[in-house]
């Protein structure tokens, strides 16, 4: 620095010495401007003058010793570098000191660059994917970051002579958009930063927040990056920035003018002022300059003054009046304020007349007319129905703390109606929602890109009595009914924020929208706000083209409000005790109340308690197929084992190996821009124990100071969930990011081998064919959250399915022609192939062998049926040794009693062969004697028939041939003693002779 400082002095002289030798002219104070040198090593720095024109004149003040290195002035001063002192600053202009500030943003102010890179080098990237184009664009009172899928980086380099901060006001609304803030030193390494510094946090629609890191002294480079993952066509809501501003510079060398449509009217001011409604100011402005209301108008802050319109359609609305004593009202017409149009010249219409008195709606339920103008809540511990005045509960009952509002005669009390641009300025109350009998409207706004915004604060969640010894999972619940019409790009935003922490956008619906009702589970109990935000189009509009575009919400209704009025009674539990029995007492956990004797009563086994039921048996609902209910009869889950009979076959699977959780990142996946991305799913199949997808961009602060996941957070806890994640080479980012994490599934609905359940049906015919051995077991499972494309929930099927090729834990996987787990957004499929999947062996998975028998004994061997399809269980039995007789006995054994018989059949043979030549013998006697005694009559010779001869009937013998068994009886009967053979001739009608 030394070095440096002499070289610059020795430079000066050479000038110095050059001037005076050319002759100009002296240089005057208009001529250089002065600056320090950087400070040595001793802390010394150099006061030098520098020319405005080097080389114009001649006589430049010498180098002086310049002021300590850690010197500053204070807010609205500045370092007056003549005389090194704190000077106060002009009117018309501020100073922050040792601080600057960037509030205009008409161009990119100097130091500041954007630059933009495709970020994703993959050969998937399509040529045509340019990033030239995206860049962080002024837009007056704010900047706005590219819409699309580039990686652009908003890059301000500043030194510090001193520890200093850095603070800005942001626009975050949409997480399709990652958004950060970093800083590196000069030699481009990042700085330690926690995650809660370095990412931002989401904001609302119309939303401001403020950001603020600690500097350190030296060189600090400033990056606020954004990129993302834009899916399919949806209009992606950019970052807006606004008020940039840095402390820890080590001097202020001039003051800052004010921009125009701000004034600074005394010196020494470290701020401008925004001008007033009606009036206007140009650059470094110490007054503001009234408008010519007769003709011109201007916003607060306005940096000039415009012509009124003729007035139109768009700019009066219609409201109900209060109701009178007489429980009238009408319909009035006024101007929208502040009115910035004209009545009296052409083409200007007219504010129209009111309407005839009508009367008056109910109040809505939970408050009464107690004949005055205004509806009144009821006292606690009574209800009415808007209708009839308020009544106490009856015995046994109790009432039901909420709002329930179908009635917008005007605004409820607890509600909240304003108007934000993005320029932050306030519209009227009346240019927000509006009242009109049966529903609540947008209004028309200032331009059609304000948001407008209803609000109304819960401060927390009371549970019934009967219900408030339970471990609750829904504290409360809120329902609203509405309707979008559009022409435009319009969406409608429906946020919360919990305990203050953090706005989230729980749902959002774009363009026209039927007539739908949507409801929000509330799982903690904590205060929390409700917003609902109407945007007509999120392009850049100081008009009102759109007006006729219009979101309305029928009814609202919030239950358990810790502040609410009562609608209704609800049956409560009634103590035992008789000195107590009117007094309400909370059930315990898995109770409900029997209404006939207002007494608590345990669900059954493997039924869930449904919240906020009826009281009444029907108040438990049985868990699906082969699911159970823990303890507290709050959830249905399965014990990781499951049972499948199918004949007389029964099957036992052992599921504990897929427990708990298991997780499948599919992909990569790719935007129509080219941009890499996965899908990770986290399943959580059996064991109790629940997915979790926490996101590594967002809200990590809030997360990890509550210990638990907050309401709205991006982290969610469900039986199956997921994120998209981004590589680390992708975007451009050190590390791979987990963002946008949903939840897909927190109800489980039973696992069975049928291909449906309920509404929901399996798709076999995405995976490839399965075992027909083994069927699949199908998890089946649903989300209680709508959404605005799944009116009924996501719903969710897991097919398990048994492969003995794959390990313990198995594979997860998704249909091949919906590689991100869904074909139609609603339903979604997994296959988890494992060999845990396979039925636990049992005797019937195997079969004996027997071995030959050797000396008496004989091995027994056990072998599995293949293909083997069962794991674990029964293992196969040892070999077995069994004693056995010999072959070789029964093989001589079955010889002999072969030869014995085939000996006995040939004598038997033999035998009957000599018997018969015996009998044929006796009969050719018998016949031969015949023939000699038959003395044939005249008329028919021994029935011989006309036209035959004597010759041939004698040659004609009948007989009947005995059968075997009557040859074993006649061999029998020589045994009686009979020694001939009993022969009968028939002769009384024929000379044939028959054998018998």
């Amino acid at each position: 620095m030394r070095c440096f400082a002499l070289l610059l002095f020795l430079l000066f002289l050479l000038f110095l010495l050059r001037d005076g030798a050319s002759g100009q002219r002296q240089c005057a104070e208009a001529d250089y401007y002065y600056e320090y040198t950087e400070c040595d090593s001793k802390g010394v720095r150099w006061r030098v003058a520098i020319p405005q024109s080097p080389g114009s004149c001649s006589g430049l003040p010498r180098p002086v010793r310049g002021t300590e290195c850690t010197f500053s002035c204070q807010a609205g001063q500045f370092l007056e570098m003549s005389a090194q002192e704190c000077t106060p600053c002009a009117a018309g202009s501020y100073s922050l000191g040792s601080g600057v500030r960037f509030d205009q943003w008409d161009s990119l102010p100097a130091g500041f660059s954007s630059v933009a890179s495709s970020g994703d080098s993959s050969s998937h990237a399509p040529d045509n994917l340019s990033c030239n184009s995206s860049s962080w664009l002024p837009q007056g009172a704010y900047l706005e970051s590219n819409r699309d899928e580039c990686t652009v980086s908003l890059i301000y380099a500043v030194h510090l002579k001193k520890q200093g901060s850095v603070s800005f006001e942001y626009q975050y609304p949409d997480h399709s958009l990652l958004f950060q803030f970093f800083i590196q030193n000069d030699q481009c390494q990042e700085m330690d930063q926690t995650a809660d510094t370095k990412w931002l946090k989401l904001t609302g629609q119309g939303e401001w927040a403020s950001h603020a890191v600690n500097l350190k002294s030296g060189t600090n480079i400033l990056y606020w990056r954004t990129g993302g993952v834009v899916m399919g066509s949806k209009v992606v809501k950019p970052v807006l920035l606004k008020n940039i501003q840095i402390e820890g510079v080590a001097y202020t060398s001039e003051c800052f003018p004010c921009k125009p449509g701000t004034f600074s009217q005394v010196p020494g001011s470290s701020a401008c002022e925004a001008c007033p409604r009606d009036t206007f100011s140009g650059h470094g402005a110490s007054s503001c300059t009234p408008c010519n209301t007769t003709t011109h108008y201007a916003v607060e802050g306005s940096s000039m003054c415009k012509v009124k319109p003729p007035c139109s359609k768009k700019d009066y609305f219609q409201l109900h009046t209060a109701c009178d004593h007489e429980g009238k009202t009408h319909v009035v017409y006024k101007w929208m304020e502040p009115k910035i149009c004209l009545e009296d010249v052409s083409g200007a219409v007219s504010l129209p007349p009111g309407g005839e008195r009508e009367p008056c709606p109910p109040c809505n339920p939970g408050f009464y007319n107690n004949d005055t103008a205004t509806c009144s809540p009821c006292p606690p511990g009574t209800y009415s129905d808007g209708m009839n005045p308020c009544k106490k509960c009856p015995a046994g009952t109790e009432p039901t703390p909420g709002y329930e509002f179908k009635w917008w005669n005007v605004l409820p009390p607890n509600m909240k109606s304003t108007c934000f641009n993005v320029g932050n300025s306030k519209c009227d109350l009346m240019n927000g929602w509006e009242a009109a009998g049966e529903y609540v409207q947008s209004g028309a706004g200032g331009s059609d890109n304000d948001y407008l915004l209803l609000n109304i604060r819960i401060p927390g969640f009371k549970l019934p009595t009967s219900m408030s010894g339970q471990s609750a999972s829904e504290y409360g619940r809120i329902t609203f009914e509405f309707e979008t019409q559009c022409t435009s790009d319009c969406e409608l935003y429906f946020m919360m924020d919990v305990n203050r922490k953090s706005t989230t956008v729980v749902e959002s619906w774009s363009k026209t929208q039927v007539r739908r009702s949507y409801s929000h589970v509330m799982t903690q109990n904590a205060s929390v706000s409700y917003t609902w935000a109407f945007q007509r189009t999120n392009q850049p509009s100081e008009v009102r083209r759109h007006v006729n575009d219009v979101a309305r919400i029928y009814s609202v209704t919030v239950s358990n409000a810790i502040d609410g009025v009562s609608s209704r009674c609800r049956a409560c539990a009634l103590s035992s005790r008789p000195s107590s029995s009117s007094a309400c007492v909370p059930c315990p956990p898995g109770h409900y109340i029997q209404p006939d004797t207002n007494q608590c009563t345990e669900c059954p086994p493997n039924t869930y308690l449904v919240p906020h039921a009826p009281p009444g048996p029907d108040a438990c609902q049985p868990c699906g197929p082969a699911s159970k209910s823990d303890k507290d009869h709050s959830l249905c889950s399965i014990d990781c084992r499951f049972t499948h009979s199918e004949g007389n076959l029964t099957r036992t699977y052992e599921l504990s190996a897929l427990g708990p959780v298991g997780a499948l990142m599919n992909g990569p996946s790719f935007t129509s821009k080219g941009t890499k991305y996965y899908h990770l799913f986290n399943i959580s199949l059996c064991g109790g124990q629940m997915a979790e997808c926490k996101d590594n961009v967002t809200d990590l602060s809030l997360y990890e100071s509550q210990g638990s996941k907050p309401e709205g957070s991006a982290s969610v806890q469900a039986f199956i969930c997921q994120s998209t994640i981004i590589p680390a080479s992708g975007r451009g980012f050190h590390t791979s990011l987990s963002s946008q994490s949903i939840t897909l599934a927190d109800t489980f609905l039973g696992a069975t081998v049928e291909s449906t359940l309920g509404d929901i049906t399996a798709r076999p015919d995405l995976f490839p064919g399965a075992s027909k051995k083994v069927p699949d077991i199908n998890f089946y499972y649903r989300s209680s959250e709508a959404t605005s494309s799944c009116a009924a929930g996501r719903r969710v099927v897991v097919q398990l399915r048994c492969n003995p090729d794959k390990s313990a834990t198995g594979e997860i996987s998704v249909p091949s022609q919906c590689p991100a787990g869904t074909c139609d957004g609603c339903t979604f499929h997994f296959l988890w192939q494992s060999s845990s999947a396979c039925p636990v062996c049992s005797a019937q998975d195997y079969h004996q062998i027997e071995g030959a028998c050797k000396r008496g004994q004989q091995e027994v061997l056990f072998v599995w049926r293949e293909p083997r399809v069962c794991v674990g269980g029964t293992g196969l039995p040892q070999k077995r040794t069994l004693p056995c007789e010999s072959v070789e006995r029964w093989v001589q054994l079955g010889g002999g009693l072969g030869a014995l018989t085939a000996l006995l059949l040939v004598s038997l043979t033999c035998y009957f062969w000599k018997k018969n030549k015996r009998l044929e013998y006796k009969y050719s006697r018998l016949v031969m004697s015949a023939n000699k005694e038959c003395e044939l009559p005249g008329a028919d010779s021994c029935a011989m028939m006309e036209g035959e001869t004597e010759a041939e009937l004698e040659d004609e013998v009948i007989y009947s041939k005995p059968s075997l068994i009557g040859k074993l009886k006649a061999l029998a009967s020589k045994g009686n003693g009979d020694s001939y053979e009993n022969v009968q001739l028939n002769s009384s009608h024929s000379k044939a002779l028959v054998w018998s």
